[in-house]
C-alpha cells in the first residue's frame, strides 16, 4: 500500500508539472474517436459488510490493498464512452466474530478485477469534465497463500461476475494530457470455502476502488 501511495504522488508531482500554463491553453475537449491511456494508483477498500459462514457463524473479511492500475477509454461519440481497467491487488482474509471466539487467520488471496464500464459525460467540452458510469465486473481470485490459523489448511474463493458502477473527473492538463480522479463501487459477493467445503462461506466485500492517474489521450 506504501509503494502504491509512493506512485500515486508521483503521478500528481506530474500532472502538477504538465498543469502550468494549462489555464492559458486552449481547451481541446473530448471528441469521437478519442483513445485514452490512463497509469496511476488505486486503493481497493472492501465494505466486508456482512455474509454469512456455515457451521461455526461469523463472516469472512479482506483487508484494504493498494496498487497501480492500466486503463483504457475510447470515445463512441463525445459524451458516450467505455472504460476498460487493469489492475490486480492482494488481500488478507480473516475470519471475525465465529463460535471459535477468534479472529482465525484464513491467509491471503490475489484478486483480478477487470471492469468494464459504459460512461456519460456531461461536458465534454469543458476544461473540467464530470461522468457517470456502470458496467460489468469479473473478478478472478487466484495466488493464495500466507499464515493460516490451525486447523485451516486450503482456502478458496469463487470466481463472480458483479455489478460496477463509477463517478468521476477528468481535468484537462494539456490538449493531449489529463488528470483524473474516480470511484468504483463493485457490488462483489464471492462464495468461499475452507477446508475443502467443510465451512462455506458468503463473502460480502462489495469494495469501493478509488484512485487517480495521468492519462494521454491519442
Amino acid at each position: 500500500m506504501r509503494k502504491s501511495l509512493g506512485m500515486l504522488a508521483g503521478a500528481l508531482a506530474l500532472a502538477a508539472a504538465v498543469s502550468t500554463g494549462a489555464a492559458a491553453q486552449e481547451v481541446r475537449g473530448k471528441k469521437a474517436g478519442d483513445f485514452v491511456i490512463g497509469l496511476g494508483g488505486i486503493g481497493v477498500l472492501p465494505a466486508n459488510d456482512g455474509g454469512r459462514t456455515s457451521l461455526v457463524g461469523g463472516k469472512v473479511e479482506a483487508s484494504n490493498s493498494g496498487t497501480a492500475q492500466l486503463d483504457f477509454t475510447y470515445f463512441f461519440t463525445p459524451n458516450i464512452a467505455a472504460n476498460l481497467i487493469a489492475a490486480t491487488t492482494q488481500h488478507d482474509l480473516t475470519l471475525r466474530g465465529s463460535a471459535l471466539n477468534t479472529d482465525v487467520k484464513l491467509g491471503h488471496v490475489w484478486v483480478l478485477p477487470p471492469t468494464l464500464t459504459l460512461q456519460y459525460h456531461p461536458l465534454p467540452t469543458s476544461r473540467i469534465s464530470p461522468y457517470l458510469g456502470a458496467g460489468i465486473n469479473y473478478t478472478f481470485f487466484y495466488g493464495y497463500g500466507g499464515s493460516k490459523t490451525a486447523p485451516v489448511s486450503r482456502v478458496r474463493v469463487d470466481s463472480t461476475p458483479a455489478f460496477a458502477m463509477v463517478a468521476g473527473v477528468d481535468y484537462e492538463l494539456a490538449p493531449n494530457w489529463l488528470l483524473n480522479v474516480d470511484a468504483k463501487k463493485i457490488l462483489l459477493r464471492p462464495d468461499a470455502s475452507v477446508n475443502s467445503g467443510l465451512v462455506h462461506a458468503r463473502v460480502n466485500l462489495d469494495p469501493w476502488v478509488v484512485g487517480a492517474s495521468v492519462r494521454y489521450r491519442f
